[in-house]
């Protein structure tokens, strides 16, 4: 079991960057340069000297190759041995749309591409480092079997994976690097090459503090080369504090931006199709809520968690995109006090109502901690607040000030 918990949503980090991550623990990678005009494209294919050149549009959605950008160019990844035609290609890439099957449906700017030396691959292997909890700590996990689905290799031939548990004290030990890279099929001078790389790669992974490090494949070339050719880098949000340089590269140019400013008052949001903002505590209940709206015919607008310590700024900035967004009709409040004050939020709702002079109907259900204090703030606000008993009874009014409308 692979344990993946996100406080907020996941670091992205653009292809070369991860590569430029990977270099720079002594990982080897194909030469490459980053360009973001197409003159620029064209002199970095020049200086990389090399008999092939690969050109990547860089975006985060997956499916480049068979993406098709509005200029009429197809595919985001093309292969040529001229530096003139790079130019070109990037001319067509640069400041157009690219459409894959992973991106919204009018596609996602490319506004960099990565110009980088061809290597020809004569063998694909996967390996990766993560973290699992049955191990409590770091495992290898490798299969000579690269370049495609793991979950497939894992399914079809599960004789195929190796695994290895890390000593968090110790490290990687050499032994257990040389025999990962001779369970991956690396022989001869190769198999220590290899066993380097995988050590390179765990240092990495220590370094910047990642959650997963997949590299997919992990080649060999007909020269004799141990190349990481493609990764994948999950980093852990709580150490943000000590992964700057990491953190200010994250490009959220291609998430929704409601989400992006959510994120930056710690609040978890998630757009939907409805017209019933939910703003809720707990990301159980929050699911819940939407659940329970739909049971009486409504339609959640969107799926908003305050998380636990919750202060009155979080209330504001959280009524603030919910009433921004013009799909919304109704609001629903729903807290249950726990850690959270119901009185911190009952003040919250009531300034955020003043100020932002609310359109729309409020439904409010408070439960837990200092309650009477909260329902006793909401009622002499004079402010057009429905109070709901429970959940259901919150459901039902939600909907029902939708349809008097």
């Amino acid at each position: 079991e692979v344990v993946r918990e996100s406080p907020r949503r996941w670091l992205n980090l653009q292809e070369y960057q991860s590569k430029k991550l990977m270099q720079d623990s002594g990982v080897t990678v194909q030469r490459f340069f980053v360009a973001d005009n197409p003159t620029e494209a064209r002199d970095a294919a020049k200086r990389l000297n090399a008999k092939e050149i690969v050109l990547k549009a860089q975006i985060l959605a997956g499916g480049r190759g068979k993406g098709v950008f509005d200029s009429g160019l197809k595919g985001g990844v093309h292969l040529t041995t001229d530096p003139a035609v790079v130019g070109e290609l990037a001319s067509k890439m640069l400041g157009y749309n690219l459409t894959t099957k992973q991106t919204p449906k009018d596609g996602v700017k490319v506004k960099t591409v990565m110009v980088a030396e061809a290597l020809d691959i004569s063998r694909e292997t996967y390996f990766a480092i993560l973290m699992d909890r049955a191990c409590n700590g770091p495992v290898m996990v490798g299969s000579p079997q690269g370049g495609m689905d793991i979950e497939e290799v894992a399914a079809r031939t599960p004789e195929l994976i190796f695994k290895e548990a890390i000593d968090i004290f110790e490290g990687v030990r050499d032994d257990q690097a040389l025999r990962m890279a001779a369970n991956l099929g690396f022989k001869g001078p190769l198999e220590r090459q290899a066993a380097d790389q995988i050590k390179k790669l765990y240092d990495l992974f220590l370094k910047v503090d990642a959650t997963q490090v997949e590299v997919n494949p992990l080649g060999e070339t007909p020269q004799g080369q141990v190349v990481c050719f493609d990764a994948k880098i999950n980093f852990d949000d709580n150490a943000e504090f000590r992964q700057k340089a990491v953190f200010a590269m994250d490009d959220t140019a291609e998430s929704d931006p409601i989400e992006t400013e959510a994120a930056k008052y710690d609040l978890k949001y998630i757009g939907l199709d409805g017209n019933i903002a939910c703003f809720v505590n707990g990301a159980g209940l929050a699911m819940a809520t939407c659940d329970i709206i739909d049971l009486h015919g409504g339609k959640p607008a969107n799926f908003l968690d305050l998380g636990g310590g919750v202060k009155e700024n979080q209330v504001y900035a959280a009524f603030k995109l919910l009433t921004a967004d013009p799909k919304v009709e109704a609001i629903l409040v729903n807290i249950f006090g726990g850690i959270v004050n119901c009185a911190i939020i009952a003040n919250g709702i009531t300034k955020a109502c003043r100020e932002l002079e609310l359109k729309v109907p409020l439904v409010v259900r408070l439960e837990g901690t200092n309650v009477h204090e909260a329902k006793r703030i909401l009622s002499e606000s004079g402010l057009p607040i429905t109070a709901a008993s429970d959940l259901d009874d919150a459901a039902r009014k939600a909907v029902a000030a939708i349809a008097k409308k």
